[in-house]
């Protein structure tokens, strides 16, 4: 019996996660191996049959201050986790993004366990921005092994002496059995002549907060500019459910709410019914692009937060979207802290939903990110390399 420690955190996380778990699950009974899988994540990879040791979706936040209800949280599951690695030590451990808690994790495991492998499937986009002269590479000290999914990123920390091996985006994965747009619209009940427009605020708390109320009324314009717009808002998790609501009516967004639940198995039919994405930055760009839907990037963070990043840490980023970082240039429109309001995002919003070039532009960006990303098959590639790493794990 071979265990394994997978660590994620936020929605984003547990849904590459549970891909992997399925991956390694399969992969370990292709190969007549025991296998064991616990996790720091969520629900989807709990589905996916991996033992929770502690449930990590709330305690994500980009900031300082954003970050300091979770201190207390986050000690609380470290002890657990501290105390599980002593009484039951695994043979592996798999870090999936989730930067700041993933790196301390495998730090601390490399001093209690020095002789398991530690890989890093996801790593921290340290490619694509510079924190003064550069990014930190701290990661590169404690991991045996990078699964590298984007080409920069395999790149980057090789040339900086890492193990890594590129094993392409598992969004690519996804892609197998999309539902075609007529019987995607006709699943979800919409006319011929109705367009759709799908808002993604939020896979963290501190999104509801300084994104909602904005891309609510930006929403609530396009429907008064574009009558019989339908509006439809698939929560990231169950608890955002009664915000959403409230925002999007206070806002007069005729909207329906896709529960938590409910919003993963949707997730297919709404991107292949929708003329239109609002959403905020991270893997949902991505997802987005590969399923053809146009789409405008928000994000904000709280100003002191922006403060300390620009003038202090001398954060710096040439687009913040993966979309635009992956093709090299602004090919989905970004609106970030100040730029970032209601006639912003209309402004960006109207082309998209109105205008055949406009929207032909970024379809061809779409193609040529989807050549740059790899073939199918990338989660089980990863998984074959984290087994491949594992004492005894080897395929015979």
């Amino acid at each position: 019996m071979r265990r394994l420690l997978i660590s994620t955190g936020e929605v984003s996380g547990d849904l590459q996660g549970g891909l992997l778990v399925k991956a390694l699950r399969e992969e370990a009974q292709a190969r007549g191996l025991e296998l064991e899988l616990f996790a720091l994540g969520g629900e989807r990879m709990a589905q996916a049959g991996a033992t929770l040791l502690a449930n990590t979706m709330a305690m994500g936040a980009i900031g300082l201050w954003e970050a300091l209800p979770l201190v207390l949280p986050t000690l609380q599951v470290q002890r657990r986790v501290n105390a599980w690695l002593r009484q039951s030590p695994p043979d592996g451990l798999v870090l999936i993004d989730y930067m700041g808690a993933n790196v301390n994790l495998g730090l601390k495991v490399k001093r209690l366990l020095p002789k398991i492998p530690i890989l890093y499937y996801i790593a921290p986009q340290e490619w694509a921005f510079r924190v003064g002269e550069g990014g930190t590479t701290r990661l590169i000290g404690f991991t045996d092994r990078i699964l590298a999914i984007f080409p920069e990123e395999a790149r980057f920390y090789g040339s900086r002496g890492a193990d890594v091996t590129w094993v392409g985006h598992p969004l690519i994965d996804t892609l197998t059995q999309l539902p075609s747009r007529e019987a995607a619209r006709t699943q979800l009940g919409l006319k011929p002549d109705q367009r759709l427009l799908l808002l993604l605020p939020a896979s963290r708390q501190q999104e509801l907060r300084y994104l909602l109320p904005d891309l609510a009324q930006a929403a609530a314009e396009l429907q008064r500019r574009c009558p019989g717009l339908q509006v439809v808002v698939p929560a990231g998790q169950a608890s955002f459910e009664p915000v959403l609501k409230e925002v999007l009516t206070q806002a007069g967004v005729q909207a329906r709410v896709i529960p938590a639940a409910e919003a993963d198995a949707l997730r297919p039919v709404l991107c292949a019914a929708a003329d239109l994405a609002i959403n905020k930055s991270g893997t949902v760009n991505l997802e987005l692009a590969l399923r053809g839907v146009p789409q405008v990037v928000a994000y904000r963070v709280s100003r002191p937060t922006a403060w300390v990043a620009k003038q202090i840490l001398r954060f710096k980023v040439d687009h913040i979207s993966p979309v635009n970082l992956v093709v090299g240039e602004r090919l989905v429109p970004e609106l970030l802290q100040d730029d970032l309001t209601p006639e912003s995002v209309v402004e960006a919003a109207l082309p998209l939903l109105e205008d055949p070039s406009a929207r032909e532009r970024v379809a061809q960006g779409y193609r040529r990110l989807r050549e740059l990303l790899g073939e199918q098959g990338v989660t089980r590639r990863a998984a074959a390399a984290i087994l491949d790493a594992l004492p005894g794990g080897s395929a015979a």
